[in-house]
């Protein structure tokens, strides 16, 4: 499992992205200062308690891709209007957020 800071680093990156915007694991990594840990990022997320308010669904795969199985995930990322592909992920060129 992570260490506090890093999952403290973790949660500070997320709550900085803006609305209407999404950022990739691997960038919250790199944020971070341990480019190589995009997974630990993802098992972060994956553990967070949802009553904490976390704009988790923000955070998606290199290739835009969502959270398999997380269908509320692609409804709020909808409602704040980020764009989504033909293949049905969302168009990182458009609403990338590099912190």
């Amino acid at each position: 499992m992570a260490k506090p800071e890093f999952i403290q680093a973790v949660y500070d990156i997320i709550l900085q992205i803006p609305e209407g915007k999404v950022t990739t694991y691997g960038q919250i990594a790199y944020m971070t200062g341990h480019p190589k840990n995009a997974r630990l990022v993802g098992n972060v997320l994956k553990h967070t308690d949802r009553s904490l308010d976390m704009p988790c669904h923000r955070v998606v795969n290199s290739s835009g891709r969502t959270v398999p199985g997380w269908d509320d995930q692609i409804r709020l990322l909808k409602k704040e209007q980020v764009p989504f592909k033909e293949n049905g992920c969302v168009n990182l060129k458009i609403c990338f957020w590099q912190g």
